[in-house]
């Protein structure tokens, strides 16, 4: 079973939860809510 995660806000600890977590293949990171990021930093991520 996949746990569906949408994290709000990328800053410090938003970063270190998605490095944390990427790997598992039990979590599938659906969105990413920052209102001062773009796609290029989140692109930089995937």
């Amino acid at each position: 079973m996949t746990i569906k995660v949408g994290i709000n806000g990328f800053g410090r600890m938003g970063r270190l939860t998605l490095r944390a977590a990427w790997g598992w293949p039990e979590i599938e990171f659906v969105q990413i809510n920052d209102p001062a990021g773009d796609t290029a930093t989140f692109g930089a991520f995937t």
